[in-house]
C-alpha cells in the first residue's frame, strides 16, 4: 500500500493541529505516518510515495527546524524521489509566502510535483506577545486540512499522481 508522509514542524501549536487534522483525514482513505521534523529522516521520505509538509512561518522563511530537515536530507535523497506528488501548509502570522517560496525551491530541486497550492493559515499576530502565544486553530480551519490530507492520501493511494 502507498504511504503518504505528514512531516511537520511548530512552534506554537497551529503548524502541529494542522497536520494532526490532515493526518486525521488521511488514516480514513489509506496509510498515512505523521512525522516531526526533528524526529524524520531521508528513510522516512524514501518509504512515502507522497509528502505533506506543515511548518510556521518565521522571519518570512521556515522554521528552523523545518529547514534542517530539508538541510539533512537534500543531498541524501536528490534523484531518488522525483516526481512525487507533495502539498504544503504554512502557519504564519501574515501572508506566509516567503516560506511557501523557500519550500517550493527545495521540492523544485528534488523534482517532486505540487499536486495541490500551499495552504497558508494567517493567525494575524504581529505583537511579539501573539506571535510567542499558543494558538487555537478554528475548527472549518482544521476540517480544510483532514480535507486536504484526505484528498492527497486518496491521490497518493489511487497512483493518480
Amino acid at each position: 500500500m502507498k504511504q503518504l508522509l505528514i512531516l511537520w514542524h511548530s512552534r506554537t501549536g497551529t503548524a502541529e493541529a494542522m497536520a494532526r487534522a490532515a493526518f486525521e483525514g488521511a488514516r480514513g482513505e489509506g496509510q498515512a505516518r505523521l512525522v516531526a521534523a526533528e524526529a524524520a529522516g531521508p528513510e522516512d521520505m524514501l518509504g512515502a510515495a507522497g509528502y505533506l509538509f506543515a511548518a510556521p512561518e518565521n522571519l518570512a522563511s521556515l522554521s528552523g527546524a523545518m529547514k534542517e530537515f530539508f538541510d539533512r536530507c537534500y543531498y541524501p535523497l536528490l534523484g531518488r524521489i522525483e516526481g512525487r506528488p507533495y502539498a504544503l501548509m504554512i502557519a504564519a502570522g501574515s501572508d506566509g509566502q516567503g516560506a511557501a517560496r523557500q519550500l517550493a525551491r527545495i521540492a523544485t530541486g528534488w523534482r517532486l510535483r505540487e499536486v495541490q497550492p500551499p495552504m497558508i493559515v494567517n493567525t494575524n499576530a504581529q505583537t511579539p506577545e501573539q506571535i510567542l502565544a499558543p494558538k487555537t486553530v478554528p475548527p472549518e480551519t482544521l476540517a480544510k486540512c483532514r480535507e486536504l490530507g484526505a484528498g492527497l492520501m486518496a491521490g497518493v493511494g489511487s497512483g493518480i499522481w
